[in-house]
């Protein structure tokens, strides 16, 4: 593989000098010779307004190399200036439109690439401010997107460490065969808004051995309005990661105009998590095809500006708002799952649309009081008829749900307080098949099990 060094096409490594000019020249003179490596060497500091990747280009920091975002935001590329489309209407606000602004920027650049054990440094602080002392946002909305690739397929994102997100960390949009292995993105968890990995209208993804720590949700699918020339978000793989967030570790939603389908979750260690597997259908899309397995997680409640009350499992289906009717959910599979934290599994569909064709094999599911936030709480935002409701903890709780099974699964509580409650609590539930269920409610005076309008498969 032919290699382009930036240094010898005038980079100074300072730290201090823009270096973007000579960044950029050797990455479209390596394009414009067919694809090969454009070098950050190690032991520098390249101090950068964006770049753009190009096909073929793998853009590759050297261990104890550090790229880092200019905190100038009239460097930055602004995706809809290059776009002639009239969909880029979209960009920028809402938050489900194109994102406004990107460090490090791809547009259908297939095989492009980057690698390298060094750090790409978004300089996120200078575009926030401290709201209180857990949480931190900025004057405007949305922030930079540290690395945003549209329509680029093949493309590999490989072992690099991407640290102060301002914003979005690394959103892929309309791509096809994804492949995210072994990088490291640690962001501030009071800053609001620095997901980690975004696959948008994505195929064929493969997210393994990443270790992630952000603000918001670590790796979220989204299916956003802005991309939705590309279709819908399947055949995604997330396996091998270690995740700690102040939303959900992985999420699916709650963008999602378009559908997301078959889906593999395994081999998650999740702590420290505000939320641990969440799906929040808001939108048009559905979900289906969505498997769990050999997964751990460990939920704490975070102060109340962050969305979530500590639930290991969510899985919701309601009306963004009165002009949107939300898509299905069914058919999610569970298995292996050990869950501890302050609050228990909820599944909460709507009285005109069940979630549906659920289970759980072989969990363990156990409730304890670690932190000074209120407890007995769900959060169901956002949503056109509920928000943070206060309804007790039970270990399961279930709502407007149909064909649900509870197989090989035990519940238990740690330390308890006076919200907790039952060991299950469903309500207008059709075919709830309980085997070998275990769980006792957290009071006593309180059955273990609480059913409502509940059609029991025996």
């Amino acid at each position: 593989m032919k290699e382009y060094n930036v240094l010898q096409y005038g980079a100074k490594g300072d730290g201090k000098t823009n270096d973007a000019f000579a960044i950029q020249h050797a990455i479209d003179d390596c394009a414009k010779n067919g694809g090969g490596r454009v070098v950050l060497q190690s032991g520098k500091v390249y101090y950068s307004d964006s770049i753009r990747l190009k096909a073929n280009v793998d853009l590759h920091l050297q261990k104890g190399a550090r790229l880092k975002a200019t905190s100038n935001i009239d460097g930055y590329i602004r995706p809809n200036k290059l776009i002639n489309d009239p969909k880029t209407a979209l960009i920028g606000n809402p938050v489900t439109g194109k994102p406004s602004f990107v460090f490090i920027y791809a547009f259908e650049a297939d095989g492009c690439t980057v690698s390298g054990e060094g750090v790409i440094d978004a300089n996120g602080h200078s575009f926030v401010q401290r709201k209180d002392r857990y949480y931190v946002t900025g004057d405007f909305y949305p922030r930079p997107t540290v690395i945003y690739v549209e329509k680029c397929n093949h493309i590999t994102f490989k072992d690099v460490t991407i640290v102060d997100a301002p914003f979005w960390t690394l959103h892929p949009a309309g791509c096809n065969d994804v492949l995210i292995d072994k990088i490291r993105i640690l962001n501030d968890l009071d800053v609001a808004n620095s997901d980690g990995i975004d696959p948008d209208r994505c195929t064929n993804v493969r997210i393994t051995g990443c270790h992630i720590e952000c603000a918001d949700d670590c790796i979220c699918l989204k299916a956003t309005r802005g991309n939705s020339e590309y279709g819908n978000t399947e055949n995604i793989i997330v396996q091998g990661c270690t995740l700690v967030s102040t939303s959900a570790a992985v999420k699916i939603g709650t963008e999602g105009t378009g559908s997301f389908k078959n889906i593999i979750v395994s081999d998650c260690i999740i702590s420290r998590s505000n939320r641990g597997l969440s799906i929040q259908v808001r939108d048009s899309g559905s979900v289906e095809n969505v498997l769990y397995s050999n997964i751990i997680i460990e939920t704490r409640r975070f102060c109340p500006d962050w969305w979530g009350t500590a639930e290991p499992i969510v899985i919701t289906a309601f009306d963004r708002d009165e002009n949107t009717k939300c898509g299905k959910v069914k058919g999610v599979r569970f298995s292996n799952i050990t869950a501890k934290g302050e609050n228990g599994v909820l599944i909460h569909g709507s009285a005109d649309n069940f979630i549906e064709d659920v289970s759980f094999e072989n969990c363990r599911i156990t409730l304890t009081k670690t932190s000074k936030w209120q407890s007995g709480l769900y959060d169901l935002r956002p949503c056109l008829d509920w928000g943070v409701e206060n309804l007790g903890n039970a270990a399961f709780f279930i709502r407007n749900a149909k064909d649900v099974t509870i197989m090989k699964t035990k519940t238990a509580w740690g330390e308890v307080c006076e919200s907790y409650t039952h060991a299950l609590d469903a309500e207008n539930v059709k075919n709830l098949e309980l085997i070998r269920f275990e769980g006792e409610a957290a009071q006593s005076g309180l059955d273990d099990i609480k059913l409502n309008n509940v059609r029991l498969v025996r």
